[in-house]
């Protein structure tokens, strides 16, 4: 037996996701080196050990092992959603921020074709379309004067930069029925789920898009992906918990960014969790040490652990030892840039035009603002037909623009990526808004920790707020 190290890759060039999925399972019980394992299987022999163990014996863990890179092309925003609702898988999906969309780039959703909704749906998506093309001509010279040049910039860069400036003000019109391309990362463990939970989706666009995966998976992993079926319990179960939540009587909350959950003494778990992690006492011991401690000791200790790390560093694991809970208000666009930041436990209310829509400033100086308010209003019209119908459908033609309720649960550290990532200067202002938000109500519970997140300015979230919008939350 070969006892020299070895680090080596089994290619899915050679081999099959299934195949290398089942040579990484065999090593539990066979001496055999990974590539012997693996030359020794088949299609075959493959097929019928994922059967055996993996689904017959439950030992899902092993599928993680097969992973797919799926392509998915002209699907709305809106399905989009459901796809990326996976915690574990990887996601690069077409820009609303950098890209122009195409006028007939939209989704009909097959609800509503050959019924009464059909035609004001598609008058509204024509119209909605016409004016976001309106809006990036009417921004392109406000984009111009609000581009500075850049010392021995071309003409063509910095009128590219120019253009992104519009183009990111314009997105705010595009409505979640506008059509996008997603690249899919996951392995066949989450693949599975992930196709469970399409196939079980109020709509159908998503539905259709979960049977075209798994018909395309089955290709590769004709085991792994075979019993996914649909979820029979969750209609029902959506029925009833939307019958409970309709008895509810809704008093009106001005407060778009609130912590209503937070652990007492946080901080202080962080600590002891550091002092255990690099010492021999008890955490029960450890955390009687610092609740002792003033308040220079801990923050002695804060400044050890954070003291030389690179901007490219992240802070270590102890640091999610504290949690807390927001609810949050914002607007689609910045929901669709929040929703990747899968490590926080998300719950989003399902989106209408009922808590309002923001109008950016830019809009108003480009001298669009009355036809912005009138795309609004007539989205709002439609979204309320169709939702007297069916509310899932309508929520295709709501515009970023539009506000939407979501809740999160998130650790410290998790919150520290979200906010170094989404304060950033290139960072869209209105996720900036919200993670400045976050920031600021959490430093008021955990100073310490808070105060070394890395921040590239001095924003705060009134300030930005005066500074990119002429509104928020203006009713339809």
């Amino acid at each position: 037996m070969d006892l020299n190290r070895r680090v080596y890759r089994l290619s899915p060039r050679d081999f099959g996701a299934e195949t290398i999925a089942v040579a990484f399972a065999k090593t539990s019980r066979s001496p055999e080196p990974f590539d012997v394992i693996a030359n020794e299987l088949n299609d075959d022999k493959s097929r019928e050990f994922s059967e055996k163990w993996i689904v017959g014996y439950g030992h899902s863990s092993v599928a993680e092992h097969a992973v797919l890179h799926l392509a998915l092309e002209n699907v709305s925003r809106l399905a989009i959603e459901t796809v990326e609702a996976n915690r574990l898988a990887s996601y690069t999906e077409k820009s609303t921020r950098y890209q122009e969309w195409d006028p007939n780039a939209f989704v009909v959703p097959p609800e509503v074709i050959g019924t009464e909704y059909e035609k004001p749906y598609r008058d509204y998506m024509r119209a909605n379309f016409d004016f976001y093309a309106k809006a990036l001509e009417a921004l392109r010279p406000w984009g111009e004067a609000n581009t500075p040049r850049r010392e021995n910039e071309s003409n063509r860069a910095w009128a590219n930069r120019a253009r992104v400036k519009a183009v990111d003000v314009a997105r705010f019109v595009l409505p979640m029925a506008a059509m996008a391309n997603v690249g899919v990362t996951m392995n066949a463990r989450t693949l599975e789920y992930a196709i469970k939970k399409m196939l079980s989706s109020e709509l159908a666009e998503v539905r259709e898009i979960g049977a075209e995966i798994k018909r395309v998976s089955n290709e590769e992993l004709p085991t792994l992906v075979k019993y996914a079926d649909e979820i029979e319990h969750l209609p029902a179960m959506r029925e009833r918990c939307r019958a409970f939540a309709e008895q509810i009587d809704a008093v009106p909350d001005d407060e778009w960014c609130h912590i209503h959950q937070f652990e007492n003494n946080g901080e202080e778990r962080i600590l002891a969790a550091v002092l255990y992690r690099f010492g021999d006492a008890s955490y029960d011991v450890c955390f009687d040490q610092v609740i002792k401690m003033s308040l220079e000791e801990r923050q002695a200790i804060v400044d050890a652990l954070f003291e030389g790390m690179n901007p490219f560093d992240v802070p270590i694991r102890e640091i999610e030892y504290a949690n807390l809970s927001f609810d949050l208000v914002m607007d689609q666009g910045a929901y669709f840039e929040f929703k990747r930041h899968r490590m926080m436990t998300q719950t989003p209310q399902d989106l209408s035009t009922r808590l309002g829509y923001s109008v950016p400033l830019a809009i108003t100086e480009a001298g669009i603002e009355d036809e912005y308010r009138a795309i609004m209003k007539q989205a709002s019209d439609v979204y309320e037909l169709i939702a007297a119908w069916n509310p899932q459908v309508a929520a295709y033609v709501v515009p970023n623009a539009y506000n939407r309720r979501v809740l999160c649960q998130t650790n410290l550290r998790a919150l520290s990526h979200f906010i170094s990532l989404r304060t950033a200067g290139n960072a869209h202002f209105s996720i900036r808004r919200v993670a400045r938000a976050m920031l600021e109500k959490a430093s008021e519970i955990y100073p310490l920790i808070c105060s070394t997140i890395r921040l590239k300015n001095n924003e705060t979230s009134e300030g930005l707020t005066k500074e990119y919008f002429t509104a928020v939350a203006d009713k339809a």
